[in-house]
C-alpha cells in the first residue's frame, strides 16, 4: 500500500489554508506484461522475432520492471520448438524465424514456475505503394501531413496495424476494411515538428480482428499519452495470452505474427 500526500491551498482576500490529506492506495500483486510479435517483411522476406517481458509497477512508479531469466519458446503445429535467448534487459529474440501461412505457433513463457500461453497464425499484408505530402496542414495551415497508400484486397476482411516513426513524433492507427473494402486506402501523420529532409519509416502490419480491437483500445486509452499505444495504460486491456498455471493470474499483452510492409520516406 502506496501513501500519498496532497497539499491543497486555499486562496482567499483576507484569509489562505492549507491541508494535509492521507491517501491510502491499494497496490496489486505485479503482473506479467508481454510484448511479443513476429513480423515478416514482404519487401526483403526478412523476419524479427521479439518477445520483450516486464512487471507492472505501482501508478506513481516511472521505472519499468524488465524481466530476465524467464524461458521463452516458440512451437510449430508439427512439435518443432525454438528457443527465443535473452539477448539484453528484458528482450528475448530468435534470429531468422520464418513463419508459414496457416500455421500455427505458439508462444510459450516460464515465468516464477507459472506456464503463459498464445497461439497464433500469420496474417498477410498488402505493400505500401507510395507517399502524398502536404505542407498546409493542420490547424495552423503550416504543419507538413503525409499520407501513405496501399490498395486494400478485394470481397476479404482485412485489418492492419499502422506505424509512422520519426525522431520528432510518431503516429499509429488501426484500420479495418469494413468501408474501404477493395479500394486504394491511407496511413496518415500529421505532426508540427516535421521538417524538411526528415526521415519518416511507415509500417503497415497484417492482423486479426482480435488483436485490431486490443490496439484499437489501447490507442483510444493512449491517445492523449507520448509514449506510443505499448506504454503503461490507464485501464486493463486483456490480450490474447493465458495463464495455464494459475488463470486468475492473467498476463497483459499480446502475441501476433504479422506479414509487414515497410515504406522509408524523406520529407520535401
Amino acid at each position: 500500500m502506496k501513501r500519498v500526500l496532497i497539499l491543497i491551498i486555499c486562496f482567499g482576500i483576507f484569509t489562505s489554508c492549507e491541508e494535509v490529506v492521507d491517501v491510502d492506495l491499494n497496490e496489486g500483486e505485479p503482473k506479467l506484461v508481454i510484448d511479443a510479435k513476429i513480423t515478416k517483411n514482404i519487401e526483403d522476406d526478412s523476419s524479427i522475432t521479439r518477445v520483450k517481458l516486464s512487471t507492472t509497477v505501482p501508478f506513481f512508479d516511472s521505472e519499468i520492471n524488465l524481466v530476465n531469466g524467464a524461458t521463452v519458446t516458440i512451437t510449430d503445429e508439427k512439435g518443432t520448438v525454438y528457443t527465443i535467448e535473452n539477448t539484453s534487459d528484458g528482450v528475448y529474440e530468435y534470429p531468422g524465424f520464418n513463419p508459414l501461412p496457416n500455421t500455427n505457433y505458439t508462444l510459450e513463457i516460464v515465468y516464477k514456475n507459472e506456464v503463459y500461453t498464445a497461439t497464433e497464425q500469420l496474417q498477410p499484408v498488402v505493400p505500401l505503394e507510395f507517399v502524398e505530402q502536404r505542407n498546409d496542414g493542420g490547424f495552423d495551415g503550416e504543419s507538413i501531413e503525409l499520407k501513405v497508400f496501399f490498395t486494400d484486397p478485394a470481397n476479404e476482411e482485412n485489418y492492419y496495424f499502422f506505424e509512422a516513426i520519426t525522431e520528432s513524433g510518431s503516429g499509429y492507427d488501426a484500420l479495418e476494411d469494413k468501408f474501404f473494402d477493395g479500394n486504394l486506402i491511407f496511413g496518415f501523420l500529421s505532426t508540427d515538428d516535421l521538417e524538411t529532409g526528415d526521415q519518416v519509416t511507415f509500417y503497415l502490419h497484417g492482423t486479426n480482428e482480435q488483436f485490431y480491437n486490443f490496439i484499437f483500445i489501447l490507442l483510444q486509452q493512449g491517445s492523449d499519452a507520448s509514449g506510443g499505444p505499448f506504454e503503461t495504460q490507464p485501464a486493463t486491456v486483456r490480450g490474447n495470452l493465458v495463464n495455464e498455471t494459475n488463470p486468475d493470474n492473467f498476463p497483459l499483452g499480446y502475441f501476433r505474427i504479422s506479414e509487414t510492409s515497410v515504406l522509408n520516406y524523406t520529407v520535401q
